[in-house]
């Protein structure tokens, strides 16, 4: 067993049309997040973090993988929206030795949406052809350390990100932590699900992770190129007030947006705050 820091390596898959159906805004385009694969790795073993969508998605994990020459032991996911491990299917044809993990809340998830899609053809009417049917839903992980060449990975249960039943994983030999999409980097924010009570949880799951004092902070959604570093904590948890502090003055879906934009204009993926103006906009009703 090497006692050498694992190693953290990071793939982005950038942001990408898709076949929207919903009527859009003004100068909005209906794009995919940009979003990211983690290889934790060391000597001779590997593991990898988030299965993202598309069979392409898993095509190009597997190829950047395989060239790191480490032995996939298993494919773990963050939490349970189906953009981080319907790709898991394909993985799996590219690492059959490999096996698809998940925390019980997250596989718990991804399980509802299975049928959530089976029922409104949600994920398949976006992107036809693209995705498998059926999907292979991530195994129950129980133990909430991984060994990677000996060396220990800690599952997190922070709970609240964009979604509730969230996870992360700290590596703590490489002061780094995989965060899914408790924290984003560069990104607009998904909030489609989260009113201002679990925006105010995720802000203190995003503490809870700030705790563990990372070095290297992956975002589950981040921008090709955009450094993983501590300051991404502090930044999404900005976000997040600045967009209660927006939202509670009021207004439309546009006042909303463009609110946003004066403040957040640098970030990828526009078409992800419309989506969240909408769904807040939507609560108040």
């Amino acid at each position: 067993m090497s006692t050498s820091p694992l190693s953290i390596d990071v793939y982005v898959s950038p942001m990408r049309p898709y076949e929207c159906p919903d009527q859009l805004g003004e100068g909005e385009v209906a794009t995919w997040a940009p979003m990211s694969c983690t290889l934790i790795s060391g000597a001779t073993e590997g593991i990898l973090i988030d299965a993202m969508l598309t069979f392409g998605n898993a095509n190009e994990i597997a190829a950047w993988a395989k060239g790191f020459g480490k032995n996939i032991t298993g494919i773990y996911i963050t939490h349970g929206h189906s953009d981080h491990w319907l790709g898991l299917a394909r993985l799996l044809e590219h690492f059959p030795e490999a096996r698809g993990y998940a925390a019980p809340e997250v596989a718990g998830r991804a399980a509802w949406e299975v049928e959530f899609n089976k029922a409104t053809k949600y994920w398949t009417s976006r992107f036809p052809g693209e995705l498998p049917e059926p999907p292979v839903v991530p195994e129950v992980l129980e133990n909430d350390e991984i060994l990677v060449d000996g060396q220990v990975v800690k599952v997190i249960h922070v709970g609240q990100g964009d979604v509730e039943g969230s996870t992360i994983f700290h590596v703590p030999s490489s002061e780094a932590v995989i965060c899914g999409d408790v924290v984003y980097n560069n990104v607009h924010m998904m909030m489609y699900e989260a009113d201002e009570a679990k925006r105010e949880a995720w802000i203190a799951s995003i503490d809870a992770v700030a705790a563990l004092n990372p070095k290297i902070v992956v975002a589950g959604h981040k921008s090709v190129g955009a450094p993983d570093l501590p300051r991404n904590l502090s930044a999404s948890q900005q976000y997040l007030r600045d967009f209660t502090a927006v939202a509670n003055r009021g207004g439309t879906v546009d006042d909303l947006v463009h609110g946003m934009l004066d403040l957040h204009g640098e970030r990828d993926q526009p078409h992800t705050l419309w989506i969240s103006a909408r769904a807040e906009v939507a609560r108040r009703a």
